[in-house]
């Protein structure tokens, strides 16, 4: 291959930068031409790529967000959006594509890979860490560190002034999130999306407390809904008044952990070779400290399960 394309999709995610860097680096050193598609799959459909030098992955590393952008594209959904993006690819003479994101832009690397014989590989990109194939995604130890130290400094006003907090972290779909920071900061209970959230338990155990100072962390894809659902239905069936934090987008932002910085790295020199060695249409992850591959449709097919010890002990220890 002479060209390697690479787009970062989805949400951003803190290392993305890291495994630009890396990507850069490692196409430069055998004389591979990197080549940045900006914005994601809008990018790809309006051939709006850059030629990327040593450079531009100056100084990068540290940096969270995305120097390529990042956005979501209905448009790439049809496939007159993924026909167009292929041309595009082609004309430019691009050999191959990286594609650094979660569940929905493996879906769309799927989808090029079958419809137009695009090669390409997945590096998993995403905070959620829900990703089957890998055991952690780049992003998710930034987002669990960034969770804990909020947490932490809201236990500090829980525990001086008696208050029940109801904190709200990422994981539409999976609890990783909540359940690492949960069991990290001592949390009196923890709901999550794969697990029942008995909400009769959970005000037996605030009013365990006489002046009630609790920590609750609520992943936003719980069965119950988010914080705020959870906080009204303490209020209405059982007279808890709480109050509400919901991390949001912080969880996202800020410069990378040491560990996300060499997972990203180690991914995207990965992800090079990979496709220089004829892979296609696979993540490339990493399990037990080695390098795996995923065929990119059992990324999503397959459920990544959370630790069953974790869960005993969110349990055992609250």
């Amino acid at each position: 291959m002479r060209k390697i394309g690479v787009f970062t999709s989805g949400g951003d995610a803190p290392g993305m930068n890291a495994h630009v860097r890396a990507v850069i680096r490692t196409c430069l050193s055998i004389g591979v031409e990197p080549i940045g598609i900006m914005n994601g799959y809008e990018g790809m459909m309006y051939g709006d790529f850059v030629h990327l030098t040593a450079k531009d992955s100056a100084n990068i590393i540290s940096r969270g967000g995305t120097i390529l952008k990042t956005a979501r594209s209905k448009r790439f959904m049809t496939e007159e959006g993924r026909a167009q993006a292929a041309k595009n690819l082609k004309d430019a003479m691009i050999e191959g594509v990286i594609a650094c994101g979660g569940d929905g832009t493996f879906h769309g690397a799927h989808y090029l890979y079958h419809e137009h014989h695009i090669p390409i590989v997945g590096t998993p990109g995403t905070i959620d860490n829900d990703l089957y194939g890998t055991d952690y995604t780049i992003g998710y130890d930034t987002a669990i560190n960034t969770a804990a130290e909020a947490i932490d400094r809201i236990r500090d006003t829980a525990e001086s002034h008696g208050r029940v907090f109801i904190i709200e972290v990422m994981g539409r779909h999976a609890g990783f999130i909540a359940m690492d920071v949960g069991v990290a900061c001592g949390a009196k209970a923890i709901a999550v999306p794969e697990t029942h959230t008995d909400l009769a338990d959970l005000a037996g155990r605030i009013k365990e407390h006489s002046n009630r100072r609790t920590i609750i962390v609520v992943g936003e894809g719980d069965e119950l809904g988010g914080a705020g659902d959870v906080s009204r239905m303490l209020k209405e069936g059982y007279d808890i008044d709480s109050h509400v934090t919901i991390l949001g987008h912080i969880q996202r932002g800020g410069s990378p952990t040491v560990r996300d910085r060499v997972l990203a790295t180690r991914l995207g020199s990965v992800a090079v070779n990979a496709l220089l060695a004829g892979k296609t249409d696979v993540m490339v992850g990493e399990s037990n400290h080695h390098v795996s591959y995923t065929p990119l449709n059992e990324t999503w097919e397959k459920r990544k399960q959370l630790p069953p010890y974790l869960v005993e002990l969110s349990t055992l220890l609250a």
